[in-house]
């Protein structure tokens, strides 16, 4: 296996700095003023798209395909999905928690004149 470290390969070093680099970047935009703080969704979501690309169409192997025909099985199917399920309802949740927090900020009235 050419370009492996430690066992992996580079489309996970690629994984891994893609979403250090989108976890910077959205610590900076919520620090920003005005409306440049809600690009924060467009990056994560971007970045989302991105892994999904990146994870869903794999280059193909180096190594020919052997003249055995190989099945593969996978024994996690039910589990994998079960937890997808999961964290796609934990992350609307987190996300509507975020808009709540964000967009019905309570505004206080000034008072119109001190005393």
């Amino acid at each position: 296996m050419a370009g492996a470290v430690l066992g992996v390969g580079a489309g996970v070093f690629i994984l891994a700095l893609l979403w250090v680099l989108v976890l910077l970047l959205c610590v900076l935009l919520c620090r920003a003023s005005g409306l440049a703080r809600f690009f924060v969704i467009f990056v994560f979501l971007a970045a989302v798209i991105i892994t999904s690309v990146l994870l869903l169409f794999p280059r193909a192997t180096e190594v020919p395909t052997p003249e055995v025909e190989i099945k593969i099985m996978d024994k996690f199917f039910i589990g994998r999905y079960v937890l997808l399920a999961f964290l796609s309802i934990f992350f609307l949740g987190s996300l509507f928690l975020v808009l709540i927090h964000h967009i019905l900020e309570p505004i206080y009235a000034k008072p119109l004149r001190s005393d």
